[in-house]
């Protein structure tokens, strides 16, 4: 008796390329999938589309002589611009916690490091660990990162984003908000089966700015020199301007 074909996933988006103007609300990706060799047992779908990292600088409040100061901040790296997982019934209910934190899978499972509080310690003489000065408070400052992010819309799990329109086809909606960071985002479509991930598709996403935007954007990062001296000349330029229109005699 031949075994049953492992059951296969692919997908692809409706638009590969999102242009960014100054008038930019926000854009709807959808994605459309189908699952192939599907068998008997029911199957999940997962999509995680994940933006390009960036450090997120955080302090805490802390009152010190009767005045509340900001504490010494921390800086997370390895934290995504944009992070969106949608399924087609809630995480907890498709795998376990350990496959999930395994694939990272889900907003409580990202790997966010805090690299700047960490250092390597050799103990017991056997093997080099690495110790965070944060101590139990990490997942106090990690929770403040993903809030954070998450109040800005930039964060987000839903477990009904995935929909089944047909046997082994699926549906799914991706929605960017306006603060967005740009650059080059990865959809990762995973398909699961009694809590495994048996297939598993990529898509890339680009995010881009588009007209004056852009050239300003590219102007700054590529030659920022000559960026800072043209904005120092302009704000010259037009208090000057502004000056001469409201000189009184």
């Amino acid at each position: 008796m031949m075994a049953e074909p492992p059951p296969v996933v692919s997908a692809a988006l409706t638009e590969t390329t999102v242009q960014v103007s100054s008038d930019f609300k926000g854009a709807r990706i959808v994605l459309y999938g189908a699952v192939f060799e599907a068998g008997d047992g029911p199957e999940d779908v997962v999509v995680i589309v994940r933006g390009p990292d960036q450090p997120v600088r955080i302090a805490r409040k802390q009152r010190v002589a009767g005045l509340w100061l900001n504490s010494r901040p921390v800086v997370f790296r390895g934290a995504p611009g944009f992070y969106m997982a949608a399924s087609n019934r809630p995480l907890d209910q498709i795998a376990t916690f350990g496959t999930l934190r395994r694939l990272g899978a889900g907003v409580d499972h990202l790997p966010i490091n805090a690299p700047a509080e960490q250092r390597v310690e050799t103990r017991y003489g056997i093997r080099d660990m690495v110790v965070s000065r944060l101590g139990s408070d990490y997942y106090a400052w990690r929770r403040a990162v993903v809030r954070l992010k998450t109040r800005a819309g930039l964060y987000d799990e839903d477990g009904q984003g995935v929909r089944f329109v047909d046997r082994g086809l699926f549906r799914a909606e991706i929605a960017l908000p306006a603060a967005a960071p740009t650059g080059v985002y990865q959809a990762d479509i995973l398909l699961f089966r009694d809590g495994q991930a048996v297939s598993r598709r990529a898509r890339t996403l680009t995010v881009e700015k588009v007209g004056l935007e852009r050239t300003l954007y590219v102007w700054a990062h590529d030659r920022p020199w000559s960026y800072g001296l043209a904005c120092v000349a302009f704000a010259l330029t037009v208090g000057w301007a502004a000056s001469a229109a409201f000189r009184r005699d």
